[in-house]
């Protein structure tokens, strides 16, 4: 596999999304200049981390990797985090990270889950343990963002079950999502996970709208 990637890699250099630049999905520069959408939002029980403003550019690549069949923007995504030190901070201080799952029909319809492809990325690189049949998405509902938030909080009602509870039993879990608006959907998949015996689950998101 090490092989392959070097080879592709030669084939299809890493390219700075942002300037294009050779060699990296996300050079140094460009890095500090996203960091200008950085909030580092921590709530007041610590609970949920958001690290940067769902605006302009950071948005745009968003709705480009989720909407517009750009999947190879995870390379992208997950540099972004694991630049940040208070990023990987939080993903170490966990025993196992999740990410939020997509209904069966919208990832056959998408082709992938964009939070599972850039925490796929972070694990392989940071030697994370990561779980993908842990949470399970059972409700093929609207999209969350087509929503006012009284509907929200009603339609995400046992939308998530939670399976193999083994796995999570005394743990310290972090749940993964691109972007937090209102919280249903994150707030939702917590309130499963402690209810069948994680210790404690903190709640990361990409951006914050």
């Amino acid at each position: 596999m090490i092989i392959i990637n070097m080879f592709l890699n030669l084939i299809f250099p890493p390219t700075c999304e942002i300037c294009g630049k050779v060699g990296t999905y996300l050079c140094d520069k460009c890095y500090f200049k996203i960091k200008k959408y950085e909030i580092n939002y921590i709530s007041k029980n610590k609970e949920i981390f958001c690290m940067y403003r769902y605006k302009d550019k950071i948005r745009e690549l968003l709705i480009d990797y989720k909407f517009n069949d750009k999947s190879y923007l995870y390379n992208f995504f997950s540099e972004l985090l694991i630049k940040n030190k208070k990023v990987c901070k939080i993903l170490k201080s966990c025993d196992i990270i999740i990410p939020i799952p997509l209904h069966k029909k919208r990832k056959l319809d998408r082709g992938y889950n964009q939070s599972e492809l850039i925490l796929r990325d972070i694990a392989k690189k940071m030697d994370l343990q990561i779980e993908n049949n842990v949470l399970k998405k059972v409700k093929n509902i609207k999209p969350q963002s087509e929503k006012g938030y009284a509907e929200r909080m009603n339609d995400i009602k046992g939308v998530y079950i939670v399976e193999n509870t083994q796995k999570i039993v005394g743990k310290k879990v972090l749940i993964f999502d691109d972007v937090y608006t209102t919280g249903s959907t994150t707030g939702e998949c917590k309130k499963e996970l402690l209810k069948v015996g994680a210790s404690k689950v903190v709640i990361f998101t990409l951006t914050k709208d």
